[in-house]
């Protein structure tokens, strides 16, 4: 599950190079606050891993013109990209 999230994460990272915008630049082009994507959002003090909301990422679509279909197969290219790690994300190497 902790490979989903952090693939999750990561296509935010994707969007915001895509938009030539820092990950901050993407949160306020949607809309979000400027906060939004920074790294120490990403898990709990604890080091639980933290969801975005469906409402963020269809609010990050939105403002980067890609559709929903076009998101899928970032994920599953950012999926693939990452045989090296195992569910949990922990490195397997």
């Amino acid at each position: 599950m902790k490979k989903l999230n952090l693939v999750m994460w990561r296509s935010m990272d994707y969007l915001a190079r895509k938009m030539k915008k820092s990950c901050s630049g993407l949160a306020l082009s949607g809309g979000l606050n400027a906060t939004t994507f920074n790294k120490s959002k990403r898990q709990s003090k604890y080091g639980q891993p933290r969801w975005l909301s469906m409402e963020t990422i269809f609010k990050i679509l939105k403002s980067s013109d890609t559709s929903f279909m076009e998101y899928a197969a970032i994920l599953q290219t950012l999926m693939d990209s990452m045989n090296d790690v195992d569910d949990d994300g922990n490195s397997i190497m």
